[in-house]
């Protein structure tokens, strides 16, 4: 169960989220897809009036949902996704924005590396506040 769980990782794409709630023992994943996912992300792709699709708030609203849980997160992922996620969230769910620890960039993983990912940052992360406090 989420709740048990004080950090998370998510991995985000425009085509998937990756949600895993972890502590050092265990982790439980939550899978979450837009309702319509993006075809072409560039609708005029090589035009110099080319556009750029942004992500569907629907899908951002349900991965900020499935994050609730948690005290603290990361936000990984390849594409712009995680960047558009993270601009949600300070314009729609700031008190949720106030959970984020940090944005990298990481490219398609396995649930396992992620976990990995996550167990290292936050074991640095949290040694470094200990230290400040």
């Amino acid at each position: 169960m989420p709740s048990q769980h004080y950090h998370a990782i998510l991995w985000i794409d425009h085509h998937e989220a990756r949600i895993i709630h972890f502590n050092a023992d265990e982790a439980d994943e939550t899978l979450i897809h837009p309702d319509h996912p993006p075809r072409h992300l560039h609708s005029k792709a090589g035009s110099a009036s080319g556009t750029h699709r942004h992500g569907d708030k629907q899908f951002f609203h349900d991965v900020a949902e499935a994050l609730q849980a948690s005290q603290v997160f990361l936000v990984t992922g390849p594409s712009t996704a995680k960047d558009e996620f993270v601009a949600y969230l300070k314009q729609d769910c700031p008190e949720l924005a106030g959970k984020l620890d940090s944005v990298k960039a990481l490219q398609h993983v396995t649930d396992n590396q992620l976990v990995a990912t996550g167990r290292q940052h936050f074991k640095a992360a949290d040694r470094m506040r200990a230290q400040r406090g």
